[in-house]
């Protein structure tokens, strides 16, 4: 049983939890106050909680916090938010895997992030990577990764985590 979380962002937060839905698979996390994101307000169909008096660094540490382990899909350099995600990912010494969209196949990528998942006992993931305007690539790469993925997970109804 695995719950997806993530921030609600564009791009690999986005694609994260639509790749969940789509598969029934539980998902959730946490997102700023106002539920806002770089294309404005993040719909409700997106089971997320808002974090009161929250920013976008607050929610990102607020879910690295309350997964059991993180993966990071970037695109080269780990920069911006990102980077700050894995600096979190330290802090709490939270196990974290980093997936470079640029040198692995989506297929590739399904397999080394399967093996992070059983060896780490990871029930809840937190995805995290750069947004849409950041990373054009990202929603995709991210999405059929995902998608890959979590097609060998039993459904589990699509519900708040």
């Amino acid at each position: 049983m695995i719950t997806i979380l993530s921030g609600g962002q564009t791009g690999v937060d986005r694609a994260a939890l639509d790749a969940a839905l789509a598969a029934g698979i539980r998902a959730g996390g946490w997102c700023p106050e106002g539920r806002k994101a770089e294309d404005g307000r993040i719909s409700d169909n997106y089971p997320l909680q808002e974090l009161p008096g929250a920013d976008y660094l607050q929610r990102t540490e607020r879910n690295v916090a309350d997964s059991d382990a993180t993966l990071i899909i970037h695109f080269g350099q780990v920069q911006g938010g990102t980077a700050r995600t894995l600096e979190f990912c330290k802090t709490w010494c939270k196990p974290h895997l980093l997936i470079d969209g640029t040198r692995l196949s989506e297929a590739e990528a399904v397999g080394q992030i399967a093996e992070f998942i059983d060896r780490e006992e990871v029930s809840r993931l937190n995805v995290a990577g750069p947004r849409a305007s950041g990373e054009p690539q990202a929603y995709r790469y991210t999405l059929q990764t995902l998608t890959l993925m979590l097609s060998g997970y039993p459904n589990e109804g699509s519900s708040h985590a």
